[in-house]
């Protein structure tokens, strides 16, 4: 199974045995959206709500962290899912936040899963099967097989390499958050980057029917927000949700260098003592 897999793909393939489709929406809290309740309204027919929102590390002094295993482990088994299993990964979000769900069940070990391309909404415009209500799943007892946090890294990392620029750092927000000109009002806190930081807004990464751009298009999004693809990459944002969209599209390219700040602006911009740019990268 690719990474990336098709709308046509996923109808043609819902009824084996072992594939598990999970919605992994999750929305910005002026949104205004419930995305338990718009999954109980109307989900890909057979799908299990993954409730992402809830899948962080509420012991930990970041933001918003990457779950512990314990959390991972307990999530998987409530929604019957088996080691054994192909796992596809959905949204119905402008954060395309099936890709840090990918990320989180990578973390963990899962190796056969993939993100449904185009989400929800393409698979709803093509008219696919949906259905509502909760979606039912057994308890199983999948085990985690790995916790590797070599691609996770800390705000001290990330400061160790302001001087030693081992890593480039690409911002995923947008150009007002990230130049400063305007408040990072999701996070409550002023505007601005880490020094060295690139940005590439993620929107960017997408086509018009939010299905991900490939090959050279792909290429070309990276190279001109002066990313170097032969280097190490890691990625920031707000709170590690659309970096999590640059390192998928940094995956489709076959690039495997790449690491996220967790913490991402929401950790650094609130540490008074961590030096901050403001205004455009030259």
């Amino acid at each position: 199974m690719e990474i990336l897999v098709s709308t046509q793909w996923l109808a043609q393939s819902l009824s084996d045995g072992n594939l598990v489709v999970l919605d992994a929406s999750a929305h910005l809290p002026d949104a205004g959206r419930d995305p338990a309740a718009e999954f109980a309204a109307s989900h890909i027919k057979g799908a299990r709500f993954l409730n992402l929102p809830s899948l962080k590390d509420e012991t930990s002094s970041v933001p918003a962290a990457l779950p512990r295993a314990d959390q991972f482990e307990a999530r998987m088994r409530a929604l019957g899912v088996r080691n054994t299993d192909r796992i596809v990964l959905y949204d119905d979000s402008k954060l395309r936040s099936s890709a840090r769900a990918y990320f989180i069940c990578r973390m963990f070990g899962l190796h056969q899963i993939a993100i449904l391309d185009g989400g929800f909404a393409k698979w709803r415009a093509e008219g696919l099967p949906v259905e509502s209500g909760a979606g039912q799943a057994s308890l199983s007892d999948f085990t985690i097989t790995d916790d590797d946090r070599s691609r996770v890294r800390t705000k001290a990392q990330i400061l160790g390499n302001i001087d030693s620029c081992t890593e480039q750092l690409v911002d995923a927000r947008d150009a007002e958050r990230f130049c400063g000109t305007t408040a990072d009002t999701v996070h409550n806190l002023d505007g601005g980057h880490i020094p060295g930081a690139r940005n590439l807004h993620f929107p960017q990464l997408l086509n018009s029917d939010s299905t991900f751009k490939r090959g050279e298009d792909l290429r070309a999004a990276f190279e001109g927000s002066g990313i170097d693809l032969n280097k190490p990459v890691t990625g920031t944002c707000g709170s590690g949700m659309t970096a999590s969209v640059l390192l998928f599209a940094l995956e489709l390219l076959g690039k495997r260098d790449i690491a996220l700040y967790d913490g991402s602006w929401s950790e650094w911009g609130a540490d008074p003592d961590t030096p901050k740019e403001t205004g455009p990268v030259h």
